[in-house]
């Protein structure tokens, strides 16, 4: 039985789905002082999967004793209140839900848009003060206007949509639309130099990163049209509050709405918030019964294929996975696993890993079985838990380069996954792995010999002497200990030969040690493939 806190008043729609699979325990906390890390990390661990909003601070303190925490499923896009990286430390999925709230936010943008081209907070507040002062509140129509929009994403086209409705003229700035995809659209592609010049109303839509914030600063407000008004539905951060102020003060600025602020709830004293042409609302873009009904059901939705089925969709720190995909991909994620985990038991020392897939395999998104591979690969030789997840991470905090290369090349097969370690000497440095019929998982080379093994169990990985007898010799030993062979494969070349033997029990070091005295034996290696 699963256990699952839902916290931040969620919609009562999380807590129905999660329950009706009758394997999820669910537990609503909405208790304010435990929206805290320090508090919430009192209680976390018992739990398989923690649902928030964004009230809820999962940071810091909050991962020092994570436990059983699988999954972080943030109903709502923004993930600000949730520190991704330290998850992905510890191998826990965080998931959001795009999309959800995309029609709400859009039309939280135009109705932002339009109170601030005819000052209805203004006036509301105005007339609730007793006056009557029609002059004072002289707008500005919306049609005709040219609407720039930045970034044009599924919230950005929402309201491209609507503006064209309004019949104003669209144009937007995304480094990563095309223009052939804009104009399908009907929206006119520009540089965002030329939007700013260009526009009458320009609305912000792009996430937080790096080069967004401070995006609306001095340099860029000065390129602007004088009587431009700003719209920020999208992150705080992406607006320098300071040199707005100033913008508005002289006039260059006609007016602004914004939703969303640097910090959260603002310092109210700044001079901004009683600027007689700002606007403001406190971060209700997604503050809609349906936009709250639709995040808290897919977050729902996905944490339950998460635990239940192992399907990751939208997660942040991790590749998602369809549900269409997961049966397909299954055999090789379970074979890149395995002959990741094979490489790492023979070779300990590796600061190198290069991994190629060839073939019907390149279809998948590779990263994905590049997880899994990592995630084989350090389980071999570390007794920190590692997983899809955090396997990238853990890889990196060693020091352990990662190369992918995918191809649709097939070569001999139809599908490939060629794992090498390019700085270890020896002939055990190199593997090779297929899928046969969509399923049977098959190692076919080995080093510079190929051969053709299953991977599964406990396994003996013999280098000897292609000589008579080697065989037999290995066989008797086995079978005086008591040691039953399941399979036994067996490749050569040039002199020299592999023997890959799956065992239906385990044997110990006394005989490992006996093996490796035997004429002709290179080399042992014992490995398990669980």
């Amino acid at each position: 039985m699963y256990k699952v806190m839902i916290r931040d008043n969620m919609s009562p729609i999380a807590r129905e789905i999660l329950e009706a699979t009758g394997k999820i325990e669910v537990v609503v906390d909405n208790n304010k002082a435990s929206n805290e890390p320090e508090v919430l990390a009192k209680i976390i661990g018992e739990y398989d999967g923690l649902a928030v909003r964004s009230g809820t601070k999962v940071k810091g303190a909050a991962f020092q004793n994570p436990g059983r925490l699988k999954v972080i499923g943030r109903a709502g896009i923004g993930v600000d209140n949730i520190d991704v990286p330290a998850a992905t430390e510890r191998g826990i999925v965080v998931m959001n839900a795009p999309g959800g709230n995309t029609v709400t936010t859009a039309e939280h943008a135009v109705s932002m848009m339009l109170a601030l081209a005819r000052h209805i907070p203004q006036a509301t507040a105005s007339i609730k003060g007793g006056a009557w002062d029609k002059k004072r509140f002289m707008g500005t129509e919306i049609s005709g206007k040219v609407l720039g929009i930045v970034g044009l994403g599924h919230i950005g086209r929402v309201v491209a949509s609507r503006a064209q409705g309004l019949e104003m003229k669209v144009v937007a700035s995304d480094p990563y639309v095309t223009k052939e995809a804009a104009t399908s659209m009907g929206v006119e592609l520009v540089t965002l130099e030329d939007l700013l010049t260009r526009s009458d109303f320009i609305t912000l839509h792009v996430p937080k990163l790096e080069e967004t914030r401070n995006l609306i600063r001095k340099e860029s407000i000065d390129k602007m049209k004088k009587g431009v008004r700003i719209i920020n539905c999208a992150r705080g951060e992406v607006v320098n509050i300071d040199d707005l102020f100033e913008a508005l003060s002289s006039g260059k600025v006609a007016g602004a709405a914004l939703d969303v602020f640097p910090q959260e709830p603002p310092d109210f004293s700044h001079p901004l918030f009683s600027h007689p042409n700002a606007i403001f609302t406190p971060h209700l873009g997604a503050s809609t019964d349906e936009a709250q009904d639709k995040v808290a059901e897919m977050i729902a939705r996905q944490m339950v294929s998460y635990l239940l089925d192992g399907v990751i969709t939208n997660a942040v720190n991790f590749p998602s996975i369809s549900m269409e995909l997961i049966g397909p991909m299954r055999p090789y994620l379970i074979l890149a696993e395995r002959l990741g985990s094979m490489m790492g038991q023979l070779s300990r020392q590796a600061t190198q890993l290069s991994v190629t897939y060839s073939g019907a395999v390149a279809d998948f998104d590779t990263r994905v079985l590049t997880h899994a591979v990592l995630k084989g690969f350090l389980g071999a030789f570390t007794d920190t838990p590692v997983n899809y997840v955090n396997a990238p991470y853990r890889a990196k905090v060693k020091g352990i380069k990662v190369d992918e290369t995918v191809t649709q090349k097939t070569e001999d097969y139809t599908n490939l996954i060629r794992i090498s370690l390019p700085g270890v000497k020896g002939a055990l440095n190199e593997v090779w792995g297929t899928i046969f019929a969509k399923k049977y998982q098959r190692i076919i080379r080995l080093g510079e010999i190929y051969v053709d093994a299953i991977p599964e169990g406990a396994m003996l990985i013999i280098e000897n002497e292609d000589r008579p007898g080697v065989i037999g010799s290995i066989g008797n030993l086995l079978a005086d200990r008591g040691v039953n062979i399941g399979r036994f494969h067996l490749g050569r070349r040039e002199g020299r030969a592999i023997c890959m033997v799956n065992l239906d029990t385990p044997v110990d070091d006394a005989a490992l040690e006996d093996i490796r005295k035997l004429s002709n034996i290179i080399s042992v290696n014992y490995i398990r493939l669980d």
